[in-house]
């Protein structure tokens, strides 16, 4: 019989936070995530700007907290958008390979190095979003899918891009440029993200899991919350203008970003 991890212990500087407060970041976040936003820039930087989770543990709740959302998203768009059968799981599987060794590198790393390193994920988040919305990535082609070299370099990238999600990169931004710069159809991509997705963060969360470091009470709450997010956006919303709201995400990651490498410079671990 499998027992639970023991609960995690808190940052002396975690606040608690409202079960409704996360139920509804949980929600936007996912909803977000959905209409092509992405779901861990938004959700790192509330809970590191609210201190509602220890810094260490929050690459763990991200993956464990979003994970089932995700899921959910990804059979949505698999059922609704056509998309190379090979190109899907080839990358797939790269993904979920590289969250599982980049999984294991990170629940042994210090505080210290944590927190460098998410401020570096958040950087390199920022920038992707910024090239995005300078449209310097060119706006895809055609394909519904990839073959020979070209094939090559996207399973690569996945494995790459898999691997950094265990540090709170979501996959979607760098997903849609290197599948861009390759001639992918962009709606075609989505089934692609989404179910790359599906398995990267279900990959990490079962390491993060076992470990315990996530925040069990965040993870529930953002899984709760996160399901309906999706089926509204998906259904009900469908498209949306969120070029604005882009730009203030890029704005928070930075100042996130500035945040936690003030704060690893602080830490002794």
């Amino acid at each position: 019989m499998m027992t639970l991890p023991k609960e995690p212990p808190r940052s002396p500087d975690a606040a608690p936070a409202h079960a409704g407060g996360l139920l509804a970041l949980g929600f936007g976040a996912n909803l977000l995530d959905t209409l092509g936003v992405g779901s861990f820039a938004t959700t790192s930087v509330a809970l590191r700007l609210g201190k509602l989770v220890d810094d260490t543990h929050i690459p763990g709740t991200l993956n464990v907290g979003h994970a089932l959302p995700t899921m959910l998203e990804a059979a949505l768009f698999l059922a609704m958008v056509p998309v190379d059968l090979l190109t899907m799981l080839s990358m797939i599987a790269a993904g979920g390979l590289g969250a599982w060794f980049g999984t294991g590198l990170v629940i042994g790393l210090p505080r210290r190095k944590i927190q460098r390193a998410m401020a570096l994920a958040l950087l390199v988040t920022a920038t992707f979003i910024v090239l995005r919305q300078l449209q310097v990535f060119p706006s895809g082609g055609d394909a519904i899918g990839l073959s020979g070299a070209s094939l090559l370099v996207g399973i690569a990238a996945s494995l790459v891009i898999g691997s950094l999600t265990s540090l709170g990169i979501g996959n979607y931004a760098p997903t849609m440029a290197v599948t861009y710069l390759l001639g992918m159809n962009p709606r075609a991509v989505f089934p692609i993200m989404a179910a790359s997705a599906a398995l990267i963060l279900p990959t990490a969360a079962i390491r993060f899991y076992k470990s315990g470091r996530f925040d069990r009470r965040t993870a529930l709450s953002l899984t709760v919350g996160g399901i309906p997010g999706v089926l509204i956006a998906f259904f009900v919303i469908k498209e949306l203008n969120v070029d604005l709201l882009r730009w203030l995400v890029v704005a928070v990651l930075f100042y996130t970003s500035a945040l936690l490498y003030r704060a690893s410079i602080a830490t002794s671990e």
